[in-house]
């Protein structure tokens, strides 16, 4: 598992050849959550969505999707109350389109 700054670099690479390779007013959609780091939210799907941007693409919709029925909820239930914190239980659902 790559940490946070070296995953951005590779999500970097895969927006700009993402872009490379789509013809001009065609659809990218990328699905990604964020992250926790020492208890803290890292807004990972935000970064990667500038990332998108930054190569070229224009935000076309963002779509939040809920989580239900994960395998790990349990767990991750009984310790967000132990260690006093809120479940990421969302995705995002960025649609970009080549213009």
């Amino acid at each position: 598992m790559l940490s946070i700054k070296p995953f951005l670099a590779e999500m970097s690479k895969v927006a700009e050849e993402c872009f490379r390779v789509l013809k001009k007013d065609k659809f990218c959609a990328i699905l990604m959550g964020d992250t926790r780091k020492k208890g803290m939210v890292q807004p990972l799907a935000f970064e990667t969505m500038r990332l998108f941007e930054l190569a070229g693409f224009k935000l076309k919709e963002t779509i939040i999707k809920e989580q239900h029925n994960c395998k790990a909820t349990g767990y991750w239930k009984t310790n967000s109350i132990k260690y006093n914190f809120l479940l990421l239980a969302h995705e995002y659902l960025f649609v970009f389109k080549k213009v």
